[in-house]
């Protein structure tokens, strides 16, 4: 029951979040004086809907998103009612129609932002911060049995080169090491005798360790793939870290910072990964591939079900992330081809005032419908892979 309680609040956060991203173009448009005709979320059939003044506000029945329709958007909106055509999108200045445009990801942007607050003091943020390099215990071999038993024949590098519970590793052949992850780093390319600066009790020791290639399924990985080997074991920090609310201001921004930074990265990578969710349908491991709200609203579930709520939240914020700074790719339909379109428009009048002529007229955008088609058949392409990946061989949290 917890599960499906978690999957339907994610998916009422997904509802909210589109719903708040309306508003921001509804707002910024009424704000500025712009006529708005309709206000909607979801698509097809309309379930019900009111109107309050000049819009009409309502639901429908797919929840797949939503819209809102400003007077004057494009060419292709006609406007016989000459009192539309003074309040037309197209007739305000530039960077009005910008604003109203990046209005919808910078909503996703500030509450993704409060969302990672709420985290800061109440669930706590992810520790994010590699264990240093300290040795917690020391493995009696390397094993790959699946019962994790030492049988005959396991390398035991570390324990056969004395290193102890305590010890901190400074250098791996005379590369400096910070943290753990650095530490790991230097060690799984490595194979045979390798010197490791060690600092016991205050002094500094050099120990020769014969680094163990072994499989990486027996260091909990998946895969055949070999790598360097200690047998050695640190201590993890806390999972979550909690601030008081002032602290959480600080740490929020950093935090969101670090957010952004990995969801421009993975949106870099994300044309390579595509691929990869063919062999994730066919039942191989699902491991650092895309999801879709389907696959994120049952991660949202076993976070619940858990009771990780710092995850919940935590997945919550990347999802408004992630969609904010996708939305503003300059890519028609997308807001960030609305905008870039906008910003030709702009710099072409302005090298057509250099040469002495008027302003030309808005762009036509029944020539650009080709190439939003073919954009809007890529999306939805990748979306029903996606969710199939997410229906039939789902990510989990927790298992």
């Amino acid at each position: 029951m917890s599960f499906v309680l978690g999957v339907a609040l994610f998916a009422l956060g997904i509802g909210i979040s589109i719903a708040l991203h309306e508003a921001g173009h509804m707002y910024t448009a009424k704000a500025f004086g712009m006529k708005v005709r309709r206000y909607f979320i979801g698509f097809g059939p309309t379930l019900f809907s009111f109107r309050r003044g000049e819009t009409e506000y309502g639901l429908k029945a797919i929840p797949a998103g939503g819209f809102c329709d400003i007077v004057g958007m494009t060419a292709l909106d006609e406007l016989p009612d000459p009192a539309d055509r003074k309040r037309a999108f197209y007739r305000f200045a530039t960077w009005k129609r910008v604003v109203v445009l990046s209005a919808g990801s910078l909503t996703h942007f500030a509450l993704g932002i409060v969302i990672v607050y709420t985290m800061a003091v109440s669930t706590g943020l992810p520790n994010l911060a590699p264990p240093p390099a300290v040795v917690s215990e020391v493995s009696q071999c390397i094993s790959t049995a699946p019962d994790g038993s030492c049988a005959p024949g396991d390398p035991a590098p570390a324990r056969d080169a004395g290193l102890r519970a305590g010890d901190r590793i400074l250098a791996v052949e005379g590369t400096a090491v910070a943290d753990f992850d650095e530490l790991t780093a230097a060690t799984q390319p490595r194979s045979g005798a390798t010197e490791f600066l060690v600092e016991r009790g205050g002094r500094q020791q050099t120990l020769t360790v014969d680094v163990a290639q072994v499989p990486v399924s027996a260091l909990g990985g998946t895969g055949d793939e070999r790598v360097g080997a200690l047998g050695i074991r640190t201590e993890v920090g806390p999972r979550t870290l909690e601030y008081g609310p002032v602290d959480a201001v600080g740490e929020t921004v950093s935090f969101t910072g670090t957010m952004f930074a990995n969801t421009w990265e993975g949106l870099k990578q994300f044309p390579q990964k595509v691929p990869l969710l063919f062999d994730r349908i066919a039942g191989e491991d699902r491991v650092d591939t895309p999801i879709s709200v389907v696959g994120a609203s049952v991660l949202g579930g076993d976070a619940v079900e858990l009771e990780a709520w710092f995850f919940f939240l935590y997945l919550l914020a990347a999802l408004n992330l992630f969609v904010g700074v996708f939305n503003l790719l300059p890519l028609l339909p997308l807001d960030g081809g609305h905008i870039a379109v906008n910003l030709y428009e702009r710099a072409r009048n302005g090298v057509r005032r250099l040469r002495g002529r008027a302003a030309g007229p808005p762009v036509d955008y029944t020539r650009l419908l080709p190439l939003t088609y073919a954009v809007m058949l890529v999306f939805i392409g990748i979306s029903a892979l996606t969710i199939t990946a997410d229906i039939v061989n789902p990510i989990r949290f927790g298992q």
